[in-house]
């Protein structure tokens, strides 16, 4: 792929709506990137729907969409419309009883350029994730577009480094997390700057081990479904980070905003030239990283 700079952009939003309005409130706010000059542009994870995994109901499934259903169909052609690569995060009902957290990658023509499926399905108290989700089947991938190669992986796969790494081995020059992620309103006072400041330096750490770009995507604003729960304050604080983890670009912890960065391949090159990580992979001494656990 040609070395060619193009600038990305994320979509931090507030989604405890109908997906009717998320639908429309997404494609107001990829309109408004695309005139700011961002050429790839990723949403939060989950975009239609208020965070519906709080609770086991089955009710729920409603929520999901067949592969090409309303939100291809939607931003596909607002992608050609615009003339802009989107990463659209959506609840995917493959068959009967078999429902992924998935995300399409439609490039700029219209034409889906990849699809990804959450590998790391996670199981926390108001994030009951395993109830919905079978975890992926197709790996980690990363895929060319018209403007440049990208990786995206969603939310809890930010935590894994090894999601990560095999993204970038195979030449992706952005890692996209779109995420949904937030405070226990109880626990924010004791533990919420420690989980906050986890979650960015965990990424971070990506780009760095990995010499790329990454950025994180996330919802905002309190989403309380169940009368009788808390409900989950998501924190903002999206972020694009460029190869070395310094900061291109931070978002605010309650606002709607576009974040945009330029990514530059040529910097990627120079940054693996100097911080040589690839080079040093000691690549016949990890067999062992396959296991469980080493007893």
């Amino acid at each position: 792929m040609p070395l060619k700079k193009f600038d990305i952009a994320v979509l931090q939003l507030n989604l405890f709506d109908s997906p009717e309005n998320n639908l429309k409130n997404a494609v107001s706010w990829v309109e408004k990137a695309a005139k700011m000059g961002a050429q790839v542009i990723c949403l939060p994870e989950l975009y239609s729907a208020h965070y519906f995994c709080q609770s086991e109901d089955v009710a729920n499934f409603a929520y999901a969409e067949p592969l090409g259903g309303v939100s291809f169909q939607a931003f596909s052609q607002l992608a050609k419309k615009l003339k802009v690569v989107i990463e659209v995060p959506f609840f995917e009902r493959r068959t009967a009883g078999i429902y992924h957290n998935s995300a399409y990658i439609i490039d700029a023509d219209g034409s889906q350029a990849g699809l990804y499926r959450k590998m790391h399905i996670p199981d926390d108290p108001l994030f009951y994730e395993k109830f919905y989700f079978t975890p992926g089947d197709i790996g980690f991938k990363a895929f060319d577009t018209q403007f440049g190669r990208v990786g995206t992986l969603i939310c809890w796969d930010q935590w894994y480094p090894e999601g990560a790494r095999l993204t970038a081995l195979q030449g992706a020059q952005v890692l996209f997390y779109p995420t949904a992620i937030g405070w226990h309103p109880k626990e924010k006072a004791e533990f919420g700057t420690k989980q906050q400041e986890a979650w960015t330096t965990v990424m971070r750490g990506h780009a760095v081990a990995n010499g790329l770009y990454v950025a994180a995507a996330n919802r905002i604003g309190l989403e309380k479904p169940l009368e009788n729960t808390d409900g989950i304050e998501f924190w903002g604080s999206s972020f694009i980070v460029g190869p070395q983890g310094e900061f291109l670009a931070q978002a605010s912890e309650d606002k709607e905003e576009i974040l945009m960065a330029t990514v530059d391949p040529t910097l990627i090159e120079d940054v693996r030239q100097n911080w040589p990580f690839f080079r040093d992979r000691r690549i016949d001494a990890y067999a062992e990283i396959t296991k469980r656990a080493i007893d």
